[in-house]
Order: structure tokens, then sequence, then C-alpha cells
């Protein structure tokens, strides 16, 4: 597997220079670009292994834009696993509100109460995994970034650049697999000395200059490395299936009352929203909506699911059921709606719907 990993590395490179001297070339042209290519990101500017926990949880699933302003305001209210971890769980939640899969919030505060416990604490990729809510790509990023642990990290922006440079028209079943694939592959190309900065490097790369859609071959630093760039269509790689879009359509109930805004609580079960605040659905209410006209109509996509929700307008008197407790429906005051938790898109609309002249 690794001479066939050095040989793919190398097409475009002399044949008489050895596999060794061409990983160290690579390595070498990579780790200088980074040096002066990387983005001034907080936790590169002052980092610490809390710091680089934070950003790891954040932006799975997130662009780095986005989880800004929420990187900055959770180290303002959580500077440490100790503050995190005595934390009430309403309070983590809020704190993360807006941000999506709320189920890392969960997992970094369970690891968080987990980490202060320990008396001897994780150095490795390994050590990393038996805590809450981390994977193989969370443990080699923390262990590599914060410790210099040689662990490499593999991620969509990994697997798309080790796909090119490889010139790996492989079909993939999901990003799972090619992850899995590429594993052994990103792990020999690591730099062993400084395990962390070439983590950064790929990922850095990938969301930068080696994208999925017009991929910026003419200021790539390793471009000289890359078989798909010599003989191939970069941007067709990597191969991987992706689900086909799937449309949902939701009618959710806007009931007032007295000030009162009647809104439902996601149970303890929901895997990823549970404890938040949102409008009530229709069918949950056995209300008919067909023949009403909707106050508005808002449309948003979670992974392959592109979801229409309309919003309608319902008097309190005809809509409210009596046994609001049994199907967690509460009556908030609209002076209260900042402090509870909605979940991001809800809050939005809400406060759209309620400045509406």
């Amino acid at each position: 597997m690794r001479k066939a990993f050095y040989a793919a590395l190398s097409l475009s490179l002399p044949n008489k220079v050895s596999p060794i001297s061409k990983l160290t070339a690579f390595r070498r042209a990579l780790a200088d670009w980074y040096a002066d290519a990387q983005r001034a990101l907080p936790w590169r500017m002052h980092p610490s292994l809390y710091r680089t926990v934070v950003s790891e949880f954040m932006l799975q699933q997130t662009q780095v834009k986005t989880m800004l302003p929420y990187y900055h305001r959770w180290l303002e209210r959580f500077p440490d696993f100790e503050t995190l971890a005595r934390a009430r769980a309403e309070d983590v939640l809020k704190n993360w509100e807006g941000l999506g899969y709320y189920s890392r919030a969960r997992n970094f505060h369970k690891l968080a109460q987990a980490y202060v416990q320990l008396t001897e604490k994780p150095q490795t990729a390994a050590a990393w995994r038996e805590l809450p809510g981390i994977g193989p790509y969370t443990s080699a990023a923390i262990s590599s970034i914060a410790q210099g642990h040689p662990a490499a990290v593999v991620d969509g922006n990994v697997v798309r650049i080790l796909a090119r440079l490889t010139q790996d028209e492989r079909t993939f079943k999901n990003n799972g697999e090619a992850v899995k694939a590429f594993t052994e592959s990103a792990q020999t190309l690591l730099a062993p000395k400084n395990p962390g900065d070439h983590n950064q490097a790929m990922m850095e790369l990938g969301a930068t200059v080696c994208l999925k859609r017009k991929p910026l071959c003419t200021i790539c630093p390793v471009v000289k490395f890359c078989g798909a760039a010599a003989h191939g269509e970069p941007e067709a790689l990597p191969n991987i299936q992706r689900k086909a879009t799937e449309k949902v359509s939701v009618d959710r109930l806007w009931i007032e009352q007295a000030g009162k805004l009647l809104l439902h609580q996601i149970p303890d079960d929901a895997p990823q929203l549970a404890g938040q605040y949102e409008l009530p659905r229709a069918d949950s209410l056995a209300i008919q909506t067909k023949a009403l006209t909707p106050l508005a109509t808002r449309t948003r996509s979670i992974t392959h699911r592109r979801i229409t929700e309309r919003i309608y307008k319902l008097s309190a008197p005809a809509a409210a059921p009596e046994d609001c407790a049994e199907k967690n429906l509460h009556w908030i005051p609209f002076n209260k709606l900042a402090k509870i938790t909605l979940s991001g898109p809800h809050r939005r609309w809400i406060n759209e719907l309620l400045d509406a002249p």
C-alpha cells in the first residue's frame, strides 16, 4: 500500500527521485505554504488544549465563518473545562443556540465533566476516544494539534486532497467509506515531527485552495505532486455517491394569547434538539391547514433534506389544546422568549414575525 501511495503521489516528479525524498519534498512544500498562508484563526493565534477542543467541536458540520462569533462568546462564558463542567445543561444549550447539531454541545458538556475527574489526562488519540463525543477525527485533531501526537486527521478536505493527489477514481458509497479508504495514506503522509501543523495545513489547503468546485490549482503549493492536476480533472474527484435531495414539508402553528406564544418543548429522547422550544406542528394538534393561508413560508436544508415550513396563525381558543402539559406545550410570554432555548431557525422566524407590521 505504501509503495503504491508513494508512486501515485509523485506522478509528475522525475523517476530518479526516491519515494522518501518525494514525500519529504511534499511535506516541506505544504509546510512552507501553511506558514505564510494560514488564516489567523483565534485558536491558532492563542493556542491551548481547551481552545483546540472548543474549535473542533464547533467546526463539526459548521463552517469557520459561521462558528467564529459563537467561539468568542463561548470562551467568555466557559473559559475552561472546569467552568463548563460545573454549568447547567440548560445554560450550555442556550450558549450553543443557533449552531445546530446540539448533540455536540451535550457531548462537549459530558466530556468536560469526565475530563476534570481524570487524574491522568489523555495524551494520545486512543485515550481521547475514551471520552464522550470523541471519534477518530476529533481525537486525531485534538491530540496532534494540542499535544503533538502523530495521528493523521482525515476529514472531507483531506479525502479530497488525497484522492486528487493519487488520482484515485474509486467510487465510494459515502463519506465514511472514503475516510476509511484514505486513513492509511494520510498517516503515511503525516509529518511526524510536526503533526499538528501538518494536519492543519492539509485541512487549510482543502478549505481554501483544493476546493470542491473550481479548485485553485494554479496557486496550489503541491500541484506538482498531484496526479489529477497532471492527467485528469481534479474537480471530478473524489467520487463519492451523494444522497438524493429529499423534499420535506412541515406545517407549523402560530398561536398567541394575552402576550404569550404557544411553543412545543422537544422531549428529552430526541437525539439533537432535546429540551429546546419550537413552533408546534399542525399534525401534532390534529389541525387541518389545507383551507388556510400561511402567515409565512420558510425553507432550510439539513444534510440532504430540503425542508419547507409553512407557519399558520390561528386563534388561541380554537386551536390551543386543553392537555398542553401532556403534549409538551407551554405558553411563553413574549418578553421571556430571549431566555429560553429555541432552535436557530425558529428563533429567527419568531423574531421576524414579531417585528412584522
